[in-house]
């Protein structure tokens, strides 16, 4: 591809990088659950229990209220324990 322009380059560039992390990949499983508070709670402790933390580096990574009163979160957690 050819750059007419400093400023096209740079845009093109900027959007392989972008490109190029989102294709990165790390180690983490990831497990997304959009449930009702007390359900999500209960989801919640069950993954801390059968990942444990100290083992696995379980962690809710990102959490969110939805419009419908759900909360939609995020597990991340290594896929197996020394």
């Amino acid at each position: 591809m050819s750059y007419s322009r400093p400023k096209d380059l740079a845009h093109g560039m900027a959007g392989k990088s972008a490109r190029l992390k989102s294709a990165r990949r790390d180690s983490y499983r990831r497990e997304t659950f959009a449930l009702p508070r007390e359900a999500a709670r209960e989801k919640a402790r069950e993954m801390f229990r059968r990942f444990p933390k100290a083992a696995y580096m379980t962690e809710i990574e990102s959490w969110r209220e939805l419009p419908d009163g759900a909360i939609e979160f995020t597990m991340r957690r290594l896929p197996s324990a020394d």
